[in-house]
């Protein structure tokens, strides 16, 4: 994380403007403030405990109105278990991308995809994707495999504990799947993989979790075996922990990009074409030329994958479809293709191995999120699976857009005409 010199120099001139090195230093000292006052109330969901609340910030009443407006407040009781210190809600535009034609294992059919976002433009791109391809008879989309992992990890005096730890860890994984499975009737103990770093043991739990996206179901189930674990083990770790890191959560990760965190999915599509200069005003051959140095471009700043910008898509969907948004770091990663095929039609492709999502559990029983996935026909148990193939296609919807934009020379126009409501200044 190093900085350059010259930024380095320029910064500490902009520095030296607002003081000299005496001055800079005591700003950077610490200060107990004389009265602090402690936000109110916790977790409790009260007309009372809210106005204590808004006491604390002393705020504009335009400000509390904003926030704390009568709707939010006539349905507080909603968001008991999503929230602590509630002080009311922010507002986010949705808009309607597609249709979307998915052909899918779990996913058939045409799909309005709800897209919850502020970026002007975003809406606009997925939804011209979406048409492309429905035009095209839509995407094939499968979904390959799926887990949720959890990785405590086990610290002994010495790599022969760490040995002797291990072979006897192996011999319980029936106890483990046992323990696991008597703490939630929906997931599954499925694998059990580990790793040995000197006298640091790390075992990685892999779990099924239904139609929910899973998070606190393998926690809670990993701590149940931590605590077998330290109640029946011969070799006692000097210390341990529920997650060490290992899983991937919330975060890009190599490890998950080469085998799945979620659920892994591939999505295809073949555009004539003709379809691609009638929607995107370009070529299949421009096209590919754009993904091929993107590629490149992405592999000389080592990212992990190849994709443009699955991250928008994902976001938005991810805030409309009540999912945890903070997954968006690890979800968002994968692999985009283009290829032209001998007739000149172009092959296009994502496989994305990390989608942390779900139709039941967590945000998704809020009133505005659950709207979001009945408008797709994907709320309530059943759908997760399906819900995961639509992504993909959305997430390959979105490729082809943003590639057509850059390839046609269109995309900065784009957002000059659709975020600042005008056409771009004539030379």
């Amino acid at each position: 994380m190093s900085t350059h010199y010259r930024q380095a120099a320029h910064y500490l001139d902009e520095l030296l403007k607002v003081g000299n090195f005496e001055q800079l230093e005591e700003r950077l000292q610490p200060r107990v403030a004389e009265v602090t006052s402690r936000i109110p109330g916790g977790a409790r969901m009260t007309p009372e405990a809210i106005a204590k609340r808004w006491q604390v910030l002393n705020a504009s009443a335009e400000v509390q109105g904003a926030i704390a407006d009568p709707i939010t407040i006539g349905h507080m009781d909603c968001y008991r278990r999503h929230i602590e210190n509630f002080i009311g809600t922010v507002k986010i535009p949705v808009g309607i991308a597609g249709p979307l034609q998915v052909n899918g294992l779990y996913a058939q059919g045409s799909y309005y995809i709800p897209l919850a976002t502020t970026e002007a433009a975003l809406v606009a791109s997925y939804n011209r994707g979406a048409q492309l391809m429905t035009a095209a008879g839509g995407c094939s989309s499968l979904l390959l495999t799926e887990g949720v992992t959890r990785a405590p990890g086990f610290a002994f005096r010495s790599l022969s504990e760490a040995g002797k730890f291990m072979m006897w860890a192996i011999a319980q994984q029936p106890t483990f799947k046992q323990i696991a499975e008597s703490t939630t009737r929906h997931g599954e103990l499925v694998d059990i993989r580990l790793t040995v770093e000197g006298n640091h043991v790390y075992l990685e739990f892999q779990f099924t979790t239904g139609d929910a996206a899973g998070q606190n179901m393998v926690t809670i189930a990993t701590e149940a075996i931590c605590h077998y674990i330290h109640e029946n083990t011969p070799i006692q770790p000097q210390y341990s922990f529920v997650e060490a890191n290992l899983s991937g959560d919330k975060k890009a990760s190599a490890q998950s990009f080469l085998s799945v965190r979620g659920k892994k999915v591939t999505a295809e599509v073949l555009l004539p074409g003709a379809l691609v200069e009638k929607h995107l005003h370009t070529t299949p051959r421009a096209m590919e030329n754009y993904w091929r140095m993107s590629a490149i471009g992405g592999t000389l700043t080592g990212t992990i994958g190849v994709q443009g910008h699955y991250a928008n898509g994902l976001a938005a969907l991810y805030l409309a479809c009540g999912q945890d948004v903070a997954c968006v770091a690890e979800s968002a990663i994968g692999v985009t293709r283009f290829e032209v095929t001998a007739a000149d039609d172009l092959y296009a492709c994502v496989t994305v191995p990390n989608l942390i999502v779900g139709t039941v559990g967590g945000g998704t029983s809020l009133p505005s999120q659950q709207a979001c996935l009945q408008l797709m026909g994907l709320a309530g148990s059943g759908h997760a699976r399906a819900f995961a193939e639509v992504c993909a296609g959305l997430l390959l919807a979105g490729e082809l857009s943003i590639i057509g934009a850059l390839a046609s020379g269109e995309f900065t126009r784009a957002h000059q005409r659709l975020a600042r409501g005008r056409e771009p200044e004539q030379e």
